[in-house]
């Protein structure tokens, strides 16, 4: 009886799977779609236990937020630039060496390469190209030109009697940089321009008192100079190698400390100081368009290889309030915002709770500018009075990175919140941190 069974059971599935209307089971896969996947970037950033100790490189991963790489340095480090490519950076210590490393997770500190600069050397900024890296030293009057790997002093190119060479303006692959030299009396600054091909100095152009800072378009086409005595803003043409026409000077607001570009809005984002340490600082915009190609049936005079000022250029947008004591901005890439580190009162204490009290504490926070509305949406609290802040765009949001003077983590901000999101331990007091992708 059972085989009986066995064979009409048998014989019922044959027949139910000869029939085309049968229900037949199927699993299909499901593809879960999640969020892109982060770029690679990295926020490198720089700290110092003491003045006399070594300063350390600190390389945190985008995405995770995690520390991959920490890197011994030369002494007390104060400034930290990258190259273009975001592959190598580069330290000045307070030791009067220049320290370079590549840029990568398998870094460890007997990699980091130093170079000692020639006595009396006290170099305030540096310029990384791709053919050289060129330093602006006040302690011998003049820039510093290095080559190769690790970098040598090639030649110095002097600067004239009377002005002291502070910063290098410039971009990779630009046919020329620019040295910002204020003067040592009362007179007006001027910057120096070195040719790229040649190295060697081919003109000087005035501009302002004070000049302190400055930035180039990415095109290479235009320089803007920062002149913090005077309030204004000088254009170079960087292509004629001239200052611009008809625009060459732009009043901005009280004592400007540093720039960034909004190219999708054809804008400059300069920061204004105030006096430092009652009075908020501001954001001045200003347009900054060229003529372009669109144009040339109505302006015969616009060359696309070297264009004129459009009739907005040099206008100023929009003034807004920040907080007190700003010292630098950052706009994100998508240039929907800029984020200003407001430095507070240096000679009292952050407020904990970011409510300050009248000679007892200051506010130490970072703004949130809209560039759109123009307006300040944030304004987020930082523990320490914060020096340098880097932006890194991407999607759904992006990270603000901020070291303090006097703390020994790195603040994150999100950008999807523009709220505090994590903190990264350094292993010393923040200088600087720079991101090698925008």
């Amino acid at each position: 009886m059972r085989l009986a069974a066995a064979a009409g059971l048998t014989a019922g599935i044959g027949l139910l799977s000869a029939c085309g209307n049968a229900y037949r089971p199927v699993v299909a896969t499901i593809g879960v779609i999640g969020p892109a996947g982060q770029p690679t970037k990295y926020a490198i950033a720089v700290s110092s236990p003491s003045p006399t100790s070594n300063g350390l490189m600190t390389m945190v991963d985008f995405s995770g937020d995690t520390v991959l790489v920490t890197a011994t340095l030369g002494v007390n480090p104060y400034y930290l630039v990258l190259n273009s490519s975001g592959t190598t950076g580069y330290t000045l210590n307070s030791d009067k060496t220049v320290t370079s490393f590549d840029i990568s997770p398998s870094l460890i500190s007997s990699q980091v390469l130093e170079t000692t600069l020639p006595a009396g050397s006290n170099p305030a900024s540096l310029l990384a190209t791709t053919s050289s890296t060129y330093i602006s030293d006040p302690g011998v009057g003049a820039v510093d030109q290095l080559t190769g790997t690790p970098a040598a002093l090639k030649q110095e190119l002097p600067v004239g009697n009377g002005y002291t060479p502070i910063y290098m303006v410039g971009i990779s692959n630009a046919p020329r940089a620019y040295a910002i030299a204020p003067a040592t009396g009362s007179g007006p600054g001027e910057v120096l321009a070195i040719e790229a091909a040649a190295n060697t100095i081919s003109t000087t152009l005035p501009v302002g008192h004070g000049p302190v800072y400055g930035v180039m378009t990415g095109d290479g086409k235009r320089a803007f100079i920062l002149n913090q005595t005077d309030g204004t803003v000088s254009v170079i043409n960087s292509q004629n190698n001239a200052l611009d026409t008809p625009i060459s000077t732009i009043p901005v607001g009280t004592r400007p400390v540093w720039a960034d570009l909004a190219p999708g809005l054809n804008e400059l984002v300069v920061l204004n100081e105030g006096n430092g340490t009652t009075t908020p600082g501001s954001v001045t915009l200003v347009t900054i368009p060229l003529c372009s190609a669109a144009s040339l049936p109505t302006n015969p005079n616009c060359n696309p290889a070297n264009p004129i000022d459009a009739t907005t250029f040099g206008q100023v947008v929009a003034t807004i309030p920040v907080g007190i004591n700003p010292i630098m901005v950052s706009v994100l890439a998508d240039n929907s915002r800029a984020y200003v580190i407001n430095a507070g009162n240096p000679a009292l204490p952050c407020a904990a709770n970011g409510v300050a009290v009248a000679g007892v504490s200051t506010t130490c926070t970072v703004s949130v500018v809209n560039l759109t509305s123009n307006t300040v949406t944030a304004t987020v609290p930082i523990n320490g009075h914060p020096v340098y802040v880097a932006t890194a765009n991407s999607t759904p949001a992006g990270k603000v990175y901020v070291v303090c003077k006097d703390s020994q983590v790195m603040t994150v901000i999100k950008t999807d919140t523009d709220s505090l999101y994590t903190t990264v331990p350094l292993q010393g007091n923040g200088v600087s941190v720079r991101m090698t992708a925008p």
